[in-house]
């Protein structure tokens, strides 16, 4: 049965449509973020590396970030308006948290003691709020709400 391991709560910083998580020790990456963003792909994976893009051009999103022990159950799709999975491989455990404009945040996130494969779920909803801020004055906090689960890849 999975069980809930840990969770956080974060602000990401979106600009220019984007936020990422990525492996925290980066060195080695062959792609390292921001590099070939992909701008309208809602969930781009690359090794260590997770890009997503955000229907608003700058805001704050609100993430919340949960890591389980097996896949999760799926969250009801009604609920959002976007969902995507992609594989995700981390050499230490830990990923940082990127943003286009401010770079590297310092929220980190521990996926375990050790580097492993996992699968990730991203699902988004308030994107037609945060695109109707961007294309006005208003850049918003938290319009934008994203649940990113995290589990060790099985298959």
């Amino acid at each position: 049965m999975a069980e809930l391991v840990r969770q956080l709560h974060l602000d990401a910083d979106v600009g220019y449509h984007g936020f990422g998580f990525q492996e925290s020790d980066d060195s080695d990456l062959p792609v390292p973020f921001p590099d070939d963003f992909a701008q309208g792909v809602f969930l781009n994976a690359f090794p260590g590396r997770l890009d997503i893009y955000s229907a608003g051009h700058t805001h704050t999103a609100s993430v919340a970030v949960e890591v389980w022990n097996e896949r999760p159950p799926m969250p009801d799709p009604a609920a959002w308006d976007e969902q995507a999975e992609a594989d995700f491989v981390s050499t230490s455990g830990d990923v940082a948290v990127w943003s286009m404009s401010l770079g590297r945040a310092d929220d980190l996130i521990t996926l375990a003691d050790s580097g492993g494969v996992w699968r990730v779920r991203v699902s988004s909803r308030g994107r037609a709020e945060a695109a109707a801020l961007s294309e006005g004055d208003g850049t918003g906090h938290g319009v934008e709400k994203y649940l990113v689960q995290f589990w060790p890849h099985t298959d």
